[in-house]
């Protein structure tokens, strides 16, 4: 029988995780830019998420990249009933 790692929770995260985000690379077919934002909406906090968008904003990227459906990710998250208004409110912030 394999043990299970235990689960932590606001442990904090350094740059290195947080802007190694900025490196994955989108499957085919998908923007890179609209491919990083995403996986980070899905695995960080909106502390280390504006972090991360004030880099990305820094290095040019685009807040309202698509996916394949036109969808930015502020559409995305919006359509589902329990969206988290924190990170629309970054994702207006940072989109200019």
């Amino acid at each position: 029988m394999a043990f299970a790692q235990p689960a932590t929770f606001n442990e904090p995260w350094s740059d290195d995780r947080v802007f190694g985000y900025l490196n994955q690379l989108p499957p085919r077919g998908i923007d890179a830019d609209f491919h990083v934002l995403y996986n980070a909406y899905k695995h960080m906090r909106p502390f280390d998420f504006e972090r991360l968008l004030t880099r990305f904003v820094a290095e040019g990227r685009n807040v309202k990249a698509t996916n394949p459906k036109g969808q930015t990710l502020r559409d995305f998250i919006s359509a589902h009933k329990t969206h988290n208004a924190e990170f629309l409110a970054l994702l207006d912030k940072f989109a200019g």
